[in-house]
């Protein structure tokens, strides 16, 4: 009978477990929980047989892994998890401004009282893009600069600085308060806005903003293929190995020698101060006029040139047609078009002739290669005519490859 009994009791025993763990599943874990050093007791003293021993084998390698966590020697781990978490977020972010075609985001500047910065919206291609456009050669169109300011649409006069591509004026005190220009830009702008070298606004310095939505994203993808990374800056060999990858992916083939020493003449050509690196918004802006120039028509690119780089182009057109006939050489167009490139020395502001803020390239420059010099000779002899229509349409990717404030050459003349 006393055999039974403890039997018996066993059962019961084992029920009451059940029961409560039961219970635990159905809602107990609303009320506070025990400690777990507490409950392994409590089903130790049931159990009387050591029955608990996973349970406490459990809590203990738990107890274990947690004051492992919590030794000094976990600390980098932990703090290199929470790095690469911020890294991903950065980039993340960095993707959004770079498919939005903003700068820096109003909440990341550390000033009060940000105003807030404009929305950018890309451009959609039309129907008639790609038909030719009308612009008279004797008919300037001489646009008129708007009067109050862009930002806070109030007119101060000679407080207004204007921007030389579009009608926009802007104060200095609002481009500041807007985060868009560093104090070094602003100085730049104060200097030169009012001069013939003239200053771009951020809406036409950007010309990645030329781009529609569809090339945009093409060009990201391109990027993120290559593990390019937004907002920073590329020395020689990337920029070699993001243009293998490109050309396999459109010509299914590998650079040739010249074609290597054209890309290393371009890095170059973006690093005007030698640094070894290029910032990324001379590569994004480089790109972005590359994909100008292969997907889109001289037509279309035309209709892009606002009235002020179209009277820039009749300018330079009309000083070298000499005899007034309409035309020109392609050795003079040429020419022409090899002088938009570089700036001009800002102590020399008399230049009547430039359809920009960029001079011509000297023999000195790293732009200027013994091949290329060699051919500049000769294209110097070329006497084939070239119209203004002409003229016009081969020259509107140089004219908008002028729009950056840079000192870099964002577009070279092929080899």
């Amino acid at each position: 009978m006393g055999v039974l009994m403890s039997k018996k009791q066993q059962v019961e025993k084992v029920q009451k477990c059940s029961v409560v763990v039961s219970a635990f599943k159905d809602g107990l874990k609303d009320r506070a929980a025990p400690a777990a050093g507490a409950l392994t007791e409590e089903v130790i003293a049931e159990n009387g047989d050591g029955s608990a021993d996973g349970s406490h084998q459990a809590n203990k390698e738990h107890t274990e892994q947690k004051d492992k966590d919590s030794k000094p020697g976990s600390l980098p781990n932990q703090q290199a998890s929470a790095s690469l978490r911020e890294e991903h977020k950065a980039n993340q972010e960095a993707w959004g401004r770079l498919r939005d075609g903003k700068g820096v985001e109003p909440e990341d500047l550390k000033k009060a009282h940000q105003l807030t910065p404009p929305a950018f919206v890309r451009p959609k291609r039309e129907v008639n893009d790609d038909q030719p456009v009308d612009v008279p050669l004797g008919q300037r169109q001489q646009p008129v600069n708007d009067e109050m300011c862009e930002v806070c649409e109030v007119w101060t006069a000679d407080d207004l600085f204007p921007c030389r591509t579009c009608t926009r004026v802007f104060h200095d005190g609002c481009l500041r308060e807007m985060g868009y220009l560093s104090t070094e830009a602003l100085q730049e702008m104060r200097e030169t806005a009012h001069t013939t070298t003239g200053w771009s606004c951020y809406y036409c310095d950007n010309v990645n903003l030329l781009l529609t939505e569809e090339e945009m994203y093409s060009l990201m993808e391109t990027f993120k293929q290559c593990k390019i990374i937004p907002e920073s800056c590329l020395v020689s060999d990337e920029l070699l190995q993001y243009r293998h990858f490109v050309t396999k992916q459109l010509f299914e083939r590998d650079l040739t020698d010249e074609e290597e020493e054209e890309v290393l003449a371009q890095f170059a050509a973006l690093d005007p101060d030698k640094k070894g690196q290029i910032e990324w918004s001379d590569f994004l802006y480089h790109e972005s006029l590359s994909v100008l120039q292969k997907f889109r028509t001289e037509n279309s690119l035309v209709r892009i040139l606002t009235a002020k780089e179209r009277d820039r182009a009749r300018a330079i057109f009309q000083s070298i047609d000499q005899d007034k006939d309409g035309i020109i050489t392609a050795g003079e167009a040429r020419k022409a078009q090899t002088s938009w490139f570089h700036k001009i020395n800002k102590e020399s502001q008399s230049c009547s002739v430039s359809i920009s803020h960029v001079g011509p390239i000297s023999e000195s420059s790293p732009a200027s290669s013994s091949s290329e010099r060699s051919r500049d000779k000769a294209l110097e002899n070329d006497n084939r005519p070239v119209t203004w229509d002409n003229f016009l349409r081969e020259s509107a990717i140089y004219i908008l490859a002028a729009r950056p404030n840079s000192s870099a050459m964002h577009i070279r003349l092929p080899l």
